[in-house]
């Protein structure tokens, strides 16, 4: 597979593998329940999702928990998250960059989580752009905010985590979309802490 930016590769290898030890399974799930029973609040109806770097499918299992049959499809760029998201039955499973993916059909849930964060900068009108053309309605941006672009060293790399207002971007290039939610999930949430994640719900007019 070949890559177009440093972050992919990173990702696709040794890094991406240690990050997958390192994360418990059941635990993530667990911890995700809450962030996604609050989002699911102002959905009406969802029958298919699709996840842009599902990783191992924490948030994917936990959307199938709190929405029994929903249609999950993910796109995975390393090997050995792959092979974990196969075991969880979806419908679909695209072994690729996101750079890469081009939607063949629309989803009433486009999401990301923990992924615009570690993109390349120059990048992300690229992803903004396939969020908003894979969804039919709702688009979740479940990311690290910050009111400005603003890098943040990571496990001792450089140039791997980025914090900005990726919704605030989204809603500037795309006029149709509208915010229809946003919540803080802090660490030390007593029931679902989810690493001081901020979530937000666009929805196409």
């Amino acid at each position: 597979m070949s890559y177009k930016t440093e972050q992919e590769a990173f990702w696709a290898g040794e890094f991406g593998n240690i990050y997958i030890d390192r994360n418990t399974f059941e635990e993530g799930v667990r911890k995700r329940l809450g962030l996604w029973a609050q989002v699911l609040r102002y959905i009406s109806k969802l029958d298919t999702v699709i996840e842009f770097g599902a990783n191992v499918g924490v948030n994917l299992r936990a959307l199938r928990a709190l929405v029994p049959g929903i249609k999950a499809s993910a796109i995975e760029i390393n090997q050995i998250a792959v092979d974990q998201l196969k075991r969880l039955f979806l419908d679909e499973v695209f072994h690729q960059s996101i750079l890469n993916f081009q939607p063949t059909k629309s989803y009433d849930l486009t999401f990301t989580s923990g992924l615009l964060i570690h993109v390349n900068p120059d990048y992300l009108p690229q992803i903004y752009g396939k969020l908003y053309q894979a969804s039919s309605r709702y688009i979740c941006i479940c990311e690290y905010y910050n009111p400005t672009p603003v890098e943040v060293g990571y496990r001792g790399h450089h140039q791997k985590l980025f914090k900005r207002d990726f919704a605030g971007e989204m809603l500037d290039i795309f006029p149709d979309l509208e915010l229809i939610a946003y919540r803080f999930v802090y660490h030390r949430d007593p029931h679902f802490p989810a690493d001081d994640v901020t979530w937000f719900l666009l929805q196409k007019r």
